[in-house]
């Protein structure tokens, strides 16, 4: 039988205990599992190679992307590193400009030691997708939305150049989530998730995660993930299973609250401009709502007064702690030229478009209405302190 999303939550992977009958994945607090003969091939030998709780997890992940197969790592970057892993010096990767600093870092600062080369292009118009691959292209590489500009890019369009070529796609899907955005099913080859985000829900663990329909890549990258070792641990499995559990709910309150802030924000004085795919303001806005089912949780915005009147705000805030990450319940606000895409080189953020007075909201799940209260006192308590900077003695 073919079961919804929000019954794959709870069930995919996760039958009730053969030995017990506890109706949720036990913490198999183990690192090794006796076998019966030599030679022999059990499912479980190693928990790097294997844990019962990770199984219930890959599986799980699986289910919600509409894939035959899933990985589960330690962190999302660990996931990024193993795909990387399954490339060699020479080749090529075609990857969207505008993504987590922690990608551009490895990319720029690891990989590239070891001859692979990367292309960092807008890739919103399918055209640059087209020109930027060569011979040496092996990974199309789309974060969409992109983060922190929210950029979106057409999965469909560009991996379908990617498959006429004989290159894989990949699709980092964390701002989306399953809930919203199935890549598979426009086409990529691979999902790419940090599951410390919205998949854990609650800012209490790390992880990541690969999905794939196809063997020959599930393989591949089965070897690295056993060979290299990055794997989470039972009690990270376990709090990624209880998060999955409630990911729709969340999601779309999470989503149904950044619309609201992001229509609030983009008709306040205070406000430059306001970054959200469920705005008509947004450029790809029509894509957003073609390719997807919600518009996500995060919302970037360029306050009046730029860096200056962000340290102010930050002082003002109650409900917005400045922090890294996103996907929680609890509303976060981030700094990307400070935070998250501090390891991108000043020029590079400026060709891209980050500027320094670019914040990101993480909105979280709290009464949007505290929520908004909070941010318009803010502004207008930095507000009333720039007015007094400004008058003459």
């Amino acid at each position: 039988m073919s079961y919804r999303f929000d019954t794959l939550a709870i069930h995919a992977g996760q039958p009730n205990d053969a030995l017990t009958g506890a109706v949720v994945t036990p913490i198999y607090q183990t690192t090794t599992y006796a076998q019966h003969q030599l030679g022999g091939q059990p499912d479980y030998c190693y928990s790097r190679t294997g844990n019962p709780g990770r199984t219930a997890l890959e599986s799980s992940l699986a289910a919600l992307e509409g894939a035959r197969y899933g990985l589960a790592f330690a962190s999302g970057l660990a996931a990024v590193n193993a795909l990387l892993q399954t490339l060699s010096a020479g080749d090529h990767v075609v990857a969207s400009q505008d993504l987590y600093g922690g990608c551009y870092r490895i990319f720029t600062k690891i990989f590239s030691r070891f001859g692979i080369t990367f292309s960092l292009i807008d890739t919103t118009d399918v055209r640059n997708v087209e020109r930027a691959i060569t011979k040496a292209t092996r990974l199309l590489w789309l974060e969409t939305p992109s983060n922190p500009l929210l950029r979106i890019t057409d999965i469909e369009a560009c991996c379908a150049v990617a498959r006429q070529r004989g290159i894989r796609s990949v699709v980092d899907n964390t701002f989306a989530t399953p809930v919203h955005q199935r890549p598979l099913q426009l086409g990529a080859d691979i999902v790419l998730h940090s599951t410390t985000k919205y998949i854990g829900g609650h800012c209490d663990v790390l992880g990541g995660a690969l999905v794939t329909s196809d063997e020959e890549t599930f393989s591949e990258l089965k070897f690295v993930q056993n060979a290299t070792g990055a794997v989470p641990g039972p009690q990270d499995c376990f709090l990624l299973l209880r998060g999955i559990k409630t990911l729709s709910l969340r999601v779309r309150q999470h989503a149904e609250n950044a619309q609201r802030i992001a229509e609030h924000l983009e008709a306040h004085p205070e406000v430059r401009r306001v970054i959200y795919p469920g705005l008509a303001s947004h450029p790809q806005h029509e894509l957003a709502r073609r390719q997807a089912a919600g518009f996500g949780a995060v919302v970037s915005v360029e306050f009046e007064g730029g860096i200056e009147r962000v340290r102010s705000l930050i002082g003002q805030l109650r409900l917005w702690p400045l922090a890294e990450s996103l996907g929680g319940v609890k509303s976060l606000l981030c700094h990307p030229a400070t935070m998250t895409h501090a390891a991108v080189e000043p020029a590079e953020r400026r060709r891209i478009g980050i500027g320094d007075g670019l914040v990101r909201l993480s909105v979280g799940i709290e009464d949007v209405e505290d929520l908004i209260e909070d941010l318009n006192a803010a502004l207008e308590q930095s507000a009333g302190a720039k007015r007094q900077q400004e008058v003459p003695a």
